[in-house]
């Protein structure tokens, strides 16, 4: 479980730790880890972590201290921290074997995710607040308190004879979430608290769930994945409802680009009325091509064309390739040259504008396989998550 230190991730310590001791008395093999990030943001951080690590010790509880090593940064600096932490709790649970990590998170964090949502004007995933859980890198990461607030934990806290630490940023007003923390209190006068808000955000939740579940359904029914690229049934999805239309289309383009953020509304609007009329775009690294009753959306040329990985390991994201080992081997598009090297490529049955955009294995400017296009020469090219299990997970 991650532990900062602060009041709520050490109530979170506490009562795992309680649930540990009950568990060792049933017999069964499960066991608590902690670890604590140090984003190198603040100098008394490794301080922290480090009383962090006593108060572990004090319970029998293995800690661990990751540390996030960066040059300068810029841009949304708590943005970059929060992907940052996820990652390397996801990397080290991934390393020690563990498939489940516990986050804090309360009602007051619900509370103030889903205002900030709204001073932004977001819609219903915006609005919908943090998720109770979900999967990254293979780890399951957890939310349990969504539904207790900060003062329920504290209040458990000052009941044990527990002390916990403050973070001087959690005041510090240069930060969207500390103001919209001040804001929230004066709400209390109207009967809004955190415990209302976190149950909006999750009535939302549930629509979106709905909203999702119909979406999967319709791509089941309307779309066809080749080789990294998603056929469309043009007639049948301009006549999904609006919003199932939407997501859909936007799940697509994820899936193709791996963003963790998708292109703002009006620009998928754009998409889609090119779409309806018949025209060819491109949006967010992505090529859409219309071609009679379908669409095929599939990745643009200049998007992958620096893409380099090593054999084994993911090319662009979601291509895992396999095969011989061959020094110097490197992964990189098939692309023009690379087509023209493979003589047999329209026996694969994909459009030129597919293969163009797959992986090669290539040592140096010499090809030494193709598996989309048809040869393989030993080697194997597979998408690592499909659409179908995309689509049920976001």
């Amino acid at each position: 479980m991650a532990v900062s230190g602060g009041s709520d991730s050490l109530a979170a310590l506490h009562l795992f730790h309680r649930a540990a001791e009950e568990w060792a008395a049933a017999g069964q093999g499960r066991q608590v880890l902690a670890v604590t990030v140090d984003h190198r943001l603040r100098p008394e951080a490794a301080a922290e972590a480090a009383h962090v690590g006593r108060l572990c010790a004090r319970l029998g509880i293995a800690h661990e201290v990751l540390v996030w090593d960066h040059g300068a940064l810029s841009g949304n600096v708590m943005d970059l921290a929060r992907r940052a932490r996820y990652r390397l709790i996801a990397d080290w649970a991934a390393d020690r074997g563990v498939a489940d990590v516990v986050l804090a998170h309360t009602a007051d964090d619900q509370a103030e995710t889903f205002l900030m949502g709204l001073a932004r004007q977001a819609g219903l995933d915006g609005l919908s607040g943090m998720r109770p859980e979900w999967r990254q890198g293979g780890i399951r990461f957890h939310r349990p308190f969504l539904s207790e607030t900060r003062a329920d934990l504290r209040g458990f806290l000052t009941g044990a004879g527990q002390v916990w630490l403050e973070d001087p940023s959690n005041e510090n007003p240069a930060y969207q979430r500390v103001r919209t923390r001040r804001v929230l209190r004066g709400l209390s006068a109207l009967g809004i608290n955190p415990a209302g808000l976190a149950r909006v955000a999750s009535h939302l939740a549930e629509a979106r769930a709905a909203l999702q579940a119909l979406t999967a359904e319709a791509a089941a029914r309307l779309v066809r994945e080749d080789a990294g690229s998603l056929t469309l049934d043009r007639a049948g999805v301009l006549a999904l409802p609006a919003e199932v239309r939407r997501r859909l289309v936007t799940a697509a383009l994820l899936w193709l680009n791996g963003a963790e953020y998708p292109p703002r509304g009006p620009e998928i609007l754009r998409l889609l009325a090119a779409m309806a009329a018949g025209r060819d775009a491109t949006l967010a690294g992505c090529r859409m091509r219309s071609a009679g009753p379908e669409v095929r959306l599939m990745r643009e040329p200049k998007a992958v064309a620096a893409c380099r990985a090593a054999p084994g390991t993911l090319w662009d994201g979601r291509w895992l390739v396999t095969g011989p080992e061959g020094e110097g081997a490197e992964l990189r598009a098939l692309g023009e040259a690379g087509l023209r090297a493979c003589k047999d490529w329209r026996a694969s049955g994909l459009p030129r504008e597919v293969l163009l955009v797959t992986p090669a294995v290539w040592r140096g400017q010499t090809l030494i396989a193709a598996p989309p296009a048809g040869q393989p020469n030993g080697w194997d090219a597979r998408i690592s998550a499909g659409f179908d299990q995309f689509i049920l997970s976001h």
